[in-house]
């Protein structure tokens, strides 16, 4: 597979056009399905992105649609194939996150809300291991060994150097104060942290305590944002069983407002990289 195709925003892409043409149509997605013979939740999922479409769906509803320019149906089926092709993340085997991954791949910045850890993408392996390790204890080590390794490659989209992506964190107090793993694990991840956060396309800010109520007390979540406009952007919420992923305008607009908010209430920059530094040298007592 060449690298620059990602198989999720592709699946997201096409899902957008074919969501164009039915709307251009003017048809609903229950009644393009009663055409079809499928059921609506289909139609829904191959809209979406979260389903993998094939040449033969995209076929049979530009059909529905009386596509007539050869040059749209001939991209779509292209899209289409690519969709299905396999991103680095297939290679683990089953990962129930796997849609997010292949978006935060292609994200060119993302926002993050964290309240009670530090954030995937900033984690060192000990930490990972130990989180994993702590939030599903009925897992396999090597499950958990799976997982850590995972999470060790996303970062390389932090480190890159050609593209970096772009990250924002804010960090709830709670996340330096809970000890993970050991007082060791700690501060060696919270100078993780502090080397992280002085890259340039870095920034790591601490929501304290003294903040009081604010817009996050609902959880974590996360903004992901794309270089193409032609993609949207999307809210990741993220769940025990099933994740969430809003792509809505008034709906992003709104997370994002209310990330505006977390900002404003967080310490500065420098107050941060101060605050996570007396965290650390706590924990080398």
């Amino acid at each position: 597979m060449a690298s620059n195709v990602n198989p999720t925003v592709r699946r997201r892409r096409l899902g957008q056009e074919l969501r164009k043409l039915r709307e251009q149509k003017g048809m609903t997605a229950e009644e393009v399905a009663e055409r079809l013979l499928v059921s609506q939740s289909k139609i829904s999922r191959l809209e979406n992105g979260r389903r993998s479409i094939s040449q033969r769906d995209v076929r049979d509803l530009c059909g529905v649609y009386e596509v007539e320019d050869q040059r749209i149906v001939d991209s779509l089926m292209e899209m289409a194939r690519d969709s299905r092709q396999q991103g680095w993340w297939h290679t683990f085997g089953d990962i129930p996150y796997s849609v997010y991954i292949g978006l935060e791949t292609d994200a060119e910045s993302l926002r993050v809300y964290e309240p009670q850890l530090v954030t995937g993408l900033l984690q060192t392996p000990a930490y990972a291991e130990a989180l994993v390790r702590g939030a599903l204890p009925e897992t396999s080590t090597e499950e958990i060994e799976k997982r850590v390794r995972v999470r060790m490659r996303r970062q390389e989209r932090v480190t890159a150097e050609g593209n970096p992506l772009r990250l924002w964190v804010v960090l709830d107090e709670a996340a330096l104060r809970r000890e993970v793993g050991s007082r060791l694990v700690m501060r060696e991840q919270l100078e993780h942290l502090l080397e992280m956060a002085e890259l340039p396309h870095v920034t790591v800010q601490i929501l304290p305590f003294e903040a009081g109520a604010h817009p996050g007390l609902n959880g974590q979540y996360a903004i992901l944002e794309f270089s193409d406009a032609a993609d949207s952007s999307v809210v990741y919420l993220e769940g025990v069983t099933s994740d969430l992923y809003l792509e809505k305008a008034p709906d992003v607009q709104r997370y994002a407002v209310m990330y505006e908010h977390l900002r404003a209430q967080s310490l500065s920059v420098e107050q941060s990289r101060h605050f996570i530094a007396e965290a650390a040298k706590k924990y080398a007592d």
